[in-house]
């Protein structure tokens, strides 16, 4: 022990300072010492306990008892240390760090205690020195939990702090009550253009415009101390140094700011994306008002089409009817001064008459299925096919076609239509199908390939396709065969898309030499009704309809 320390415990021993913090022993320090008789009087100290190490000293401060606990803590190498002064049992690098420290506290306080690590023993022990009449007790705690549960306390504080003044969002924190700014990170600084040590001056409301800042706190709700702040965003106006004001997205929170109930801001300039809604907001506006005003035009167009389009068949019409009158007049009047060319000519005009009319006719029903109104239900297809395959029968006796139909021909849709398409698919294959022997047609329906939904199947063996044209074969007026080999006006298939198309539906077609062409019409399993304006009736199937009791009579 080097000459101050022995000076100081010479100081002590001589002064007899009282066991307690304000010099006097209180009777609650009585409790668990123990008191041994010496020449002198009495010496006390706690009592020794198996958590905390103990060391009793005398004036001199040399070792007089310690229990094993102490040893343990202190990793002292001799048994024997009863004599020794204490600072020689202590680890070296705890005695050179705290000894002096601790000879100068205790000249001013009986009572002193700090907390130092061995690194060598990786332990951290709290020292507790007193003085009492007779020498010092020393207390040694093992605190390696505790200090650890506090460095990682550090460390998190650390790495906090970090990631707020890291963050790539401006971020500032003002005091719950007084309204004062405690923190702002890098961001926030770069943001508003304030100086850090300026910044944490500024009561919040300094950073808003027109008294803003004050009705923002006062919807915060603060007003009980401790009360929770749920999340909230608001869109405010924020004030930089410069004077600029820019909108921006503020985001709240209640957080405890270094034992200040604080409340923590991150905001997201928004002044370009609030410019962009705005302006995006106004094309939509103007886009609609334009789509409002195309939507006008087209339906006014489209009721001048329909006007137009009943105008020309029905005048249409109505001459071609006249025509083919008076050709039909002239064959039966006139044959006998007809030579055989001019009863040719007659009845080129006839058959030519009847083609136009059933082209303006179709052209009409394929131009008004847009605008037909919709009333969807469940269909039984069968009774229609085996009526149209009775009036084929009828109409060509001399050919041998077997019509193959399911007992179930079910869908969903609009009869009328429905009808319409079916109507088309079943003259196309008896058409096709005219130059087989042995020809056949079959009609079914199968599960679609998506769920809810049902295809209509029409299929036979007749001529077919070349498929490197399939996407022509829907189309209006395309034709994929000579009208001399099949006539037609190229319409009938274009009318089974259309109406696949107003159910919401698909149509494709796949062919094969061998087995002819099959057609098929996917249509979904529920349909909505409605209804289009200005809708003019097109075509009735009904048996009970008294303008028309049979199909139109259309052709591929």
């Amino acid at each position: 022990m080097n000459k101050f320390a022995r000076k100081l415990w010479t100081e002590l021993q001589r002064k007899r300072s009282p066991l307690a913090l304000g010099g006097e022993l209180h009777s609650g320090d009585l409790q668990g010492l123990s008191r041994e008789s010496t020449e002198g009087g009495h010496r006390w100290w706690p009592m020794a306990s198996d958590r905390d190490g103990e060391v009793q000293l005398d004036a001199e401060g040399r070792v007089t008892e310690a229990n094993a606990m102490a040893m343990r803590l202190l990793h002292c190498p001799v048994s024997d240390v009863v004599g020794r002064d204490f600072w020689q049992i202590v680890p070296e690098t705890i005695a050179d760090q705290f000894q002096f420290a601790t000879n100068k506290a205790l000249e001013k306080s009986p009572r002193h205690s700090f907390v130092a690590n061995d690194a060598l023993a990786d332990s951290w022990v709290q020292y507790t020195i007193r003085r009492h009449h007779g020498g010092y007790s020393v207390t040694l705690r093992d605190v390696a939990s505790t200090q650890t549960l506090l460095l990682m306390l550090k460390s998190s504080e650390r790495f906090n702090d970090l990631l707020f003044d890291a963050n790539p969002n401006p971020m500032w924190i003002f005091d719950a009550e007084s309204r004062a700014v405690l923190a702002a990170n890098q961001s926030a600084i770069d943001f508003y253009d304030i100086p850090r040590r300026r910044f944490i001056t500024l009561d919040m409301g300094a950073l808003f415009t027109d008294g803003e800042g004050a009705a923002v706190y006062q919807s915060l709700h603060l007003g009980q101390p401790g009360g929770d702040v749920p999340p909230h965003l608001r869109l405010c106006k924020q004030r930089k140094a410069n004077g600029e004001v820019v909108l921006a997205e503020l985001a709240w929170g209640r957080i405890d700011w270094n034992g200040h109930q604080a409340i923590l801001v991150s905001l997201a300039d928004v002044s370009e994306r609030h410019l962009a809604e705005v302006s995006l907001r106004r094309t939509n506006d103007y886009l609609e008002q334009a789509l409002a005003e195309r939507d006008e035009q087209l339906k006014s167009a489209m009721r001048d089409l329909a006007a137009f389009t009943d105008a020309v068949s029905n005048d249409l019409l109505g001459s071609l009817h006249v025509a083919n009158g008076f050709a039909a007049t002239l064959a039966e009047k006139y044959a006998p001064v007809l030579d055989a060319q001019g009863r040719r000519y007659v009845g080129r005009i006839q058959a030519s008459t009847r083609q136009v009319a059933v082209m303006v006719e179709d052209l009409r029903i394929f131009i008004q299925i847009p605008q037909q109104s919709m009333h969807p239900e469940m269909l039984e297809l069968g009774p229609l096919c085996n009526s149209m395959a009775n009036d084929f029968r009828k109409q060509d006796p001399a050919r041998s076609v077997t019509f193959e139909i399911d007992t179930a021909l079910q869908v969903h849709g609009d009869k009328r239509l429905i009808s319409l398409a079916l109507t088309c698919l079943l003259r196309n294959a008896w058409k096709f199908t005219a130059r087989r022997d042995e020809a056949w047609i079959k009609v079914g329906v199968q599960p679609g390939q998506t769920p809810g939904e049902t295809v209509l199947c029409v299929s036979d063996n007749g001529a077919g396709f070349d498929a490197a044209y399939a996407d022509r074969l829907f189309q209006p007026f395309q034709r994929l065969h000579s009208s001399a080999e099949f006539p037609g006006n190229g319409l009938g298939l274009a009318i089974v898309k259309r109406v696949a198309e107003r159910h919401s539906g698909r149509v494709w077609a796949e062919t094969s030499a061998q087995a002819g062409t099959s057609f098929f019409m996917a249509l979904p399993d529920s349909v909505a009704a409605g209804s289009a304006e200005d809708t003019q009736k097109i075509i009735t199937l009904d048996d009970d309809d008294p303008e028309r009791t049979q199909p139109a009579p259309l052709s591929e």
